[in-house]
């Protein structure tokens, strides 16, 4: 059985504290999607080898799953993956195809009537109680699977019920993700996925008083080996601008109706190993949760 190194990151330093690496948050996405992805991220964190986990709301798993972050609570951060692509989205009846709701997103379908809006809201009403009764606790974050909290018509709902929820309580307001790629990244689907909206969430989220991730690494198209993987998160490592979220999706094997469980395999393995620790220390990243790196943002 290989040997981990537990690396050790300030998760609680004072913001505008000097610190020798730059502060980046590292995200898995997809928690709850199935029992491998579940495992694979808790012993990841449990390694010290991620900051935050995304949960998957929706999935049949998620009650039970949560259990498995409790001994991580305050020592990662746990946000909402809003979820309108996946088929735990199909099965709760709002679910729509990734390219049908790029579709609604650019002709503006998902709020141009207020039936419309109010439906939209409601969905992200109920994640976010779905994510509360578990957690017994706000998210410490939100973003989106397959990015779909900045699509146009989500992005307005969510920051509304944002707002609504936990505008009267800053300490428990939750920061945004951006889907937008670092300059140095300008491959065609960082692009595509920054022009469905990472700007104007960002408008919106700090005009109602939300803190934003500065942008996000880790796009790839989840083809090719470990050996390609770790080249590539060398070079998000080496680029990646302080206070972004790396983004990742492990699990601990490749699930036979998982689409990226490959993927998912090798990124666990990865991640757990000793090059991955070395890699950090070369690139000079320091793992912290979001509170840590990101600004304070006070409402108009």
């Amino acid at each position: 059985m290989p040997q981990f190194k537990q690396l050790k990151f300030n998760a609680d330093a004072p913001l505008g504290e000097a610190v020798p690496f730059k502060g980046v948050i590292l995200c898995a996405d997809d928690f709850a999607v199935n029992t491998s992805a579940s495992l694979g991220i808790v012993k990841l964190a449990q390694l010290g080898r991620l900051s935050a986990t995304s949960a998957m709301v929706l999935s049949p798993r998620w009650a039970q799953d949560a259990a498995l972050l409790q001994d991580l609570r305050g020592r990662i951060d746990v946000g909402l993956h809003l979820d309108w692509t996946s088929d735990f989205a199909l099965a709760a009846g709002h679910g729509l195809s990734l390219r049908a709701a790029m579709v609604k997103a650019v002709l503006g379908g998902f709020d141009r009537r207020a039936t419309v809006r109010r439906e939209t809201r409601a969905v992200i009403e109920r994640q976010l109680d779905a994510f509360e009764a578990q957690w017994k606790a706000p998210p410490d974050y939100v973003d989106g699977h397959q990015h779909v909290q900045q699509f146009a018509g989500i992005r307005e709902a969510l920051v509304q019920a944002l707002v609504n929820r936990y505008g009267a309580r800053p300490a428990e307001k939750p920061y945004l993700r951006l889907s937008r790629a670092p300059s140095g990244f300008p491959d065609l689907k960082s692009r595509v996925i920054a022009a469905m909206g990472a700007a104007a969430l960002e408008k919106q989220a700090r005009h109602a008083g939300f803190a934003c991730a500065r942008a996000l690494s880790g796009i790839y198209d989840f083809s090719g080996s470990q050996a390609r993987y770790a080249r590539l998160m060398a070079d998000w490592l080496h680029d990646i601008p302080p206070g972004s979220i790396l983004m990742c999706h492990p699990a601990q094997a490749a699930e036979p109706d998982d689409v990226i469980g490959i993927a998912r395999a090798q990124e666990f393995n990865y991640l757990s190993s000793a090059d991955f620790s070395d890699a950090l220390t070369q690139a000079q990243v320091q793992l912290v949760r979001g509170h840590a790196v990101l600004d304070a943002v006070s409402a108009p």
